[in-house]
This record gives C-alpha cells, sequence and structure tokens, in this order.
C-alpha cells in the first residue's frame, strides 16, 4: 500500500512522483499554447516538394523536400538542393492537392529558390525579422521529414550567425543554429518565432551530431528571393571572405559615430579582392561606400553585381582605429 504523506503545518503538500507542480504546469501551458498557435497560423502555408529528376539511363527518379508559400499569388520558397537537377516539380497542399510548379530562380551560393504554383489565393507565411532573433527564444520548425506530412519540432534558437558550407562550396553567412529537431525532408521548410513568423528556412543537419539544426536568416532569403524573381538569377560582386555578425562596444561606436554593430571578417581567401585590398582577419567592415555595415545583410546588399570589377571603399575597424580601404570585388561566378 502506497504511504501518503501528510506536510507539517505550513509547508506546501508534498508532490506524488511525476506530477507536475502548479507553477510548472501553468509554464507547460503558456509553451503549449505558443506552439499550437504558430501551427495554426503557419501550418496551413507548408507544403511538400515533390521533384522528378533525371536518373541514369533515361530513367527518372524522385525526391521530396519541403517549402511554403509566402505570397498571396502563388509564390513558394524552398531549398536550392532540393529543386536543383529537377526535370518537374510538384507541390502538395496540406489538404493534399497536387499541383504543378515552375522553378523561378535558384541561388546555390544561399541554398534558395523560390516557386510559382499554378493557384492562387492559398494561405501564405508572413515573413519575421532574422536580425530580431536572440539566442535562447522559442523556434519551431514545420516540414515533410522523410515524408511525414506536416511535422512540428520545437526548441530553441541555440546560436545566431553561423556559416554553412553551400553545395558549390561557398559560405553561407548569417546562418540561424537551433536545437529544433530536422531530418532529411525538412529541407525548404520554414523555422519560426513565437508569433508565427518565419525567421529561416531550415536548410541542413550537422551529422552524426544530435540537436545542431541550420536555417538560412529570413532577411538574407527575402533578399535572394526579390533578386529571383525579378532577374531569375543573384548577380554579386565577390570579395573572397568570411564573416560573422558582431557587436561594437558601446562607448568605441559613439567616439566614432559608427551604428552598434558590424561585420567581423574571420577568414580570408588566398588572393581575392579583400586580402589584395589589404583586408585582415580580426577587421571589423562597418562602411561600404559610406553606407552602414551593421551586419552580414547589409553587406550581402552592398555587393550587388553593379560593383564588380569596380572600386569600392570599405570603412573598419583596426585595434579601435577606423580605417578606410580600397577594395575591386570580382564577379561571383
Amino acid at each position: 500500500m502506497s504511504q501518503v504523506l501528510l506536510s507539517h503545518s505550513g509547508d506546501a503538500p508534498a508532490q506524488p512522483d511525476g506530477a507536475v507542480p502548479d507553477g510548472d504546469s501553468e509554464l507547460l501551458d503558456a509553451y503549449s499554447r505558443a506552439v499550437v498557435g504558430v501551427v495554426d497560423r503557419l501550418a496551413p502555408a507548408v507544403v511538400g516538394v515533390l521533384v522528378r529528376e533525371r536518373g541514369g539511363r533515361g530513367r527518372a527518379r524522385g525526391g521530396q523536400g519541403s517549402g511554403f508559400v509566402f505570397t498571396p499569388d502563388g509564390f513558394a520558397l524552398t531549398n536550392h538542393h532540393v529543386v536543383t537537377g529537377a526535370r518537374e516539380v510538384r507541390i502538395q497542399t496540406p489538404d493534399g492537392t497536387t499541383l504543378g510548379a515552375e522553378v523561378i530562380g535558384s541561388d546555390p551560393d544561399t541554398d534558395v529558390a523560390v516557386l510559382r504554383m499554378e493557384a492562387r489565393g492559398l494561405p501564405y507565411a508572413t515573413l519575421g525579422d532574422s536580425a530580431a532573433v536572440r539566442v535562447g527564444q522559442l523556434a519551431i520548425a514545420i516540414g515533410n521529414p522523410l515524408g511525414f506530412q506536416r511535422t512540428v519540432t520545437a526548441g530553441v534558437v541555440s546560436a545566431l550567425g553561423r556559416s554553412l558550407r553551400s553545395t558549390n562550396g561557398r559560405l553561407v553567412d548569417d546562418v540561424i543554429q537551433t536545437d529544433a529537431a530536422l531530418n532529411p525532408g525538412n529541407s525548404g521548410g520554414p523555422l519560426a518565432n513565437s508569433r508565427g513568423e518565419v525567421i529561416g528556412v531550415n536548410t541542413a543537419v550537422i551529422l552524426p551530431a544530435q540537436g545542431i539544426c541550420l536555417s538560412v536568416g529570413i532577411n538574407t532569403v527575402r533578399w535572394v528571393a526579390g533578386e529571383l524573381i525579378q532577374k531569375g538569377r543573384v548577380r554579386r560582386a565577390y570579395l573572397g571572405l568570411a564573416v560573422q555578425n558582431v557587436r561594437l562596444d558601446a562607448a568605441a561606436a559613439r567616439a566614432l559615430g559608427m551604428p552598434g554593430g558590424g561585420v567581423l571578417v574571420t577568414g580570408l581567401e588566398d588572393g581575392g579582392a579583400a586580402s589584395r585590398g589589404g583586408v585582415r582577419e580580426g577587421d571589423v567592415i562597418v562602411a561600404v561606400e559610406a553606407d552602414a555595415v551593421t551586419g552580414v545583410d547589409d553587406l550581402h546588399r552592398a555587393m550587388t553585381g553593379e560593383r564588380a570589377g569596380r572600386d569600392v571603399e570599405i570603412a573598419v575597424l583596426r585595434d579601435g582605429v577606423q580605417t578606410t580601404l580600397r577594395l575591386r570585388p570580382t564577379e561571383r561566378p
């Protein structure tokens, strides 16, 4: 017979094994409500991406991934590696309807692709602001891993400013690390915050590690998608460096009249435009042609194709002193 424990006067009663204290129960309820709310808002916009590609000896083979509609007129986002080499792409909506889709453009440098469907008026996702993301905040992924449609996983943002090597060997900057579980088939699906806003596009799992999953920040994705829709490709100037976001010391930023953030140079390509122009590892890029660079997104936007082959002035902080360097970016192939 189990023993009933009686508390002394004024003490809280002991909790049976496995029982959840009232306070913890309220926290779990709040967490559950947040996740359920995100699913209700975002899941109707999440789609399956079905791909048929040419196999050996003329045989066709299939693949699948995830994506999400992000405009009311039928544009959807997924990963470049999901659709590359495809001869046919179809979209499966949450109600099971299968629709034809066209690849509007695909960018291997950021592993982003834009699709357009043969339908209008579909539910679509709201894009958030990856610059506002903080380590430790709730992160929710929705996708179709291993064919299990609309699978929801949740975790936290584990780190920001990671770099990821894309399928063509380039480094993708401004990558969000999360422990929300991802599996094959999640690629191209959304990573959302607690308001149901998309903060990243899920793209990779680090194996054999557990709980290290990576998503391309939505601010980078938004710019790339705009270029793909307008031009069909992303033309870029190339500096030949690896970077990550960094916060500047508040006092130093005020003294220099600079914003509170910049881009830390973490690596240089031998013979690249940056190394030829005198950039060093540890420099913090704070401006391009007098336009402030507060993060990786600003640097990406500044390196437009029109600047390839032309001299460009960049401002860097080196040992607390601002220095101006003149570089000549090449065009990224």
